[in-house]
């Protein structure tokens, strides 16, 4: 699973987070253990298009490692509830659920979802890890989509993605020093657990998310295009266009919006780097 190239930093491994003194066991006991681990979740958005296939209901959890530059979910970054505060009043983002009780949730919308699914997201799902299978192991027929930075213990992620049917795997930087820059964490455990997803043979997608001056450089997407030519089954590549409303939450988080980058400059969408290694990709 190494990637060459690339420092592997000291420290402390990476743990998932779980509700203390909570563990999941294995066979029927595990999942009558699961079911009393709670989660905390800051929106849950019907008939979204763009989070997988078809019409879906995508599940927004919180708490997330790194600290992209142009996030535009900063309320997804802690664990806890906050308030957010507006001109229209406040409101709380973060709301606490049982596995079994947000699975029940998404079950009784199975009927609108048929040609569509459930997609998890955040912050990074995978931080939730225990909470997320709990949820998983109790959906009954629905299609699972899973939407990760792919920055997460291996454990927890192989654990995660084994049970979804598609994983939406972002993929920012190919540069370990530029990764750190913009997101405040290495990119070695993310290229990681790339690899260890393609070696299982899942459906998954490449996204990159474009950001002017910053990842949509002809050098990162050539360096993106020769990663993934390389990887079993060479998967799609989607470049997601900038989110130009990026900063209008972070005034209700109590933080400043300040961009280290112009983000009134076009982003590049040329594809020619992946198609030129034979990559196959797209703009959405």
């Amino acid at each position: 699973m190494a990637c060459s190239g690339v420092t592997r930093p000291s420290g402390p491994p990476l743990r998932s987070w779980s509700p203390a003194g909570v563990k999941l066991g294995s066979g029927r006991e595990g999942k009558r253990l699961s079911a009393s681990v709670t989660g905390v979740v800051f929106d849950i958005r019907e008939l979204t298009i763009h989070d997988g296939p078809g019409l879906r209901t995508t599940v927004f959890l919180k708490g997330c490692p790194l600290r992209c530059a142009w996030c535009h979910n900063p309320e997804g970054w802690s664990y806890d509830p906050q308030v957010l505060r507006g001109p229209n009043g406040d409101r709380v983002a973060g709301r606490i659920y049982r596995a079994d009780e947000l699975a029940t949730i998404l079950n009784e919308q199975a009927p609108l979802l048929a040609d569509g699914g459930v997609s998890f997201s955040g912050g990074e799902p995978l931080r939730q890890a225990f909470f997320l299978e709990a949820v998983l192991e109790r959906l009954e027929g629905l299609h699972v989509v899973l939407g990760t930075t792919g920055f997460a213990p291996a454990e927890d992620f192989l654990r995660v993605v084994r049970r979804c049917d598609l994983v939406l795997f972002d993929l920012k930087l190919m540069d370990p020093e530029a990764h750190r820059r913009w997101t405040g964490v290495d990119n070695w455990l993310i290229l990681d657990n790339l690899e260890r997803l393609a070696d299982l043979g899942l459906a998954f997608l490449i996204r990159v998310p474009l950001v002017p001056g910053v990842t949509d450089t002809e050098a990162n997407l050539r360096a993106i295009a020769r990663h993934v030519r390389e990887l079993p089954g060479r998967p799609r590549v989607e470049l997601l266009p900038y989110n130009q409303a990026a900063g209008g939450k972070y005034a209700a988080c109590g933080l400043e919006w300040r961009p280290d980058y112009d983000e009134t400059v076009p982003c590049r969408t040329d594809l020619t780097p992946f198609h030129e290694l034979q990559v196959d990709a797209r703009v959405l």
